[in-house]
């Protein structure tokens, strides 16, 4: 390996995700939870820009609200790049250019697309050609969701959500997207809320007394690409604590279920919420709704690839 770049700019662009179904286990001696995932890839993008430099640096800006993704050693995307280089024996630096689409703290695994975008980003521009087998063994070492980032399309998480396998979904789903304008959710805070709330013994949110799974109708729904049998499906362990914590996001929820929606749930951690539509028309329609509401809301369809270079 020699300091050479192979290119000398690289653009990947890298989804952001939505967990139509989240099943989430008691919490283990470690702190952590096994948890069993389907996870969608959407058309909500974040797109980097990778230049060869002497150092790792970044530029974080986008169209959402920024203000709070570090741009030092903090940022997962920084990481990546390091680990990678270290990983390769690469001697020398990067600087990452971030456009954020994907809501920050907003349960869509913003931070996580952004780095599967600079494994793929500074595997390209080096040339250390590392293959998809190794970068997804690097991905899992940065977080649950870059693995998925990097896969995209469909696909099943069970473990702390990284174990991953492809999940055939026929055709397209059509999803509406309403974005919190709010500060964003802590996925830590959220869970150990979910905690609290089942040691209280509620009983609907009692974690399940076996290895999480994803329910076969999810899979058999996705498989046909039945967005009316994938409604009555959806669900989100960890919707009841966010709602807990941002009870404002019932009341959008509730608008959304009574405006047409099939289905609408908390995406990941919150705060944004995902509403399964029927297909484009009604997407756009409920799209409509909710805006003339007053609520930020998206269109975007899936599955869609993961992490690839423009």
């Amino acid at each position: 390996m020699t300091d050479a770049a192979v290119a000398d700019r690289v653009h990947v662009r890298a989804p952001g995700k939505i967990n139509l179904f989240f099943e989430v286990g008691d919490v283990q001696d470690d702190g952590y939870h096994d948890v069993a995932s389907a996870y969608q890839a959407v058309s909500l993008y974040e797109d980097m820009w990778a230049t060869p430099a002497d150092d790792f640096t970044i530029r974080v800006s986008g169209t959402v609200d920024v203000s709070g993704v570090p741009a030092d050693d903090r940022n997962l995307a920084l990481r990546a790049a390091r680990m990678l280089a270290q990983r390769a024996g690469y001697e020398g630096g990067v600087h990452l250019e971030i456009v954020k689409h994907v809501p920050v703290a907003g349960g869509m695994g913003g931070g996580s697309a952004d780095a599967a975008a600079a494994l793929v980003a500074c595997d390209l521009l080096w040339g250390t050609d590392l293959g998809m087998q190794e970068l997804q063994r690097l991905a899992a070492r940065l977080g649950a969701d870059v693995p998925f980032a990097l896969m995209g399309g469909t696909a099943i998480g069970t473990g702390r959500g990284d174990q991953l396998s492809q999940a055939l979904a026929k055709g397209r789903f059509d999803w509406v997207l309403l974005t919190s304008e709010d500060e964003g959710l802590s996925t830590p805070e959220v869970y150990s809320h979910l905690d609290r709330m089942r040691a209280d013994r509620a009983p609907d949110i009692a974690p399940p007394r076996r290895t999480p799974a994803v329910e076969p109708g999810v899979l058999q729904a996705l498989r046909a690409g039945d967005a009316a049998a994938l409604s009555v499906r959806v669900r989100n362990d960890l919707q009841p604590a966010a709602l807990s914590l941002r009870p404002a996001l019932r009341e959008a929820l509730e608008l959304g279920e009574r405006s047409g929606a099939l289905a609408g749930l908390v995406s990941g951690s919150g705060p944004t919420l995902a509403f399964l539509a029927e297909g484009p028309e009604a997407a756009l329609e409920l799209q409509v709704t909710l805006a003339a509401a007053g609520y930020p809301a998206l269109h975007v369809h899936g599955p869609v690839a993961g992490a690839r270079a423009l």
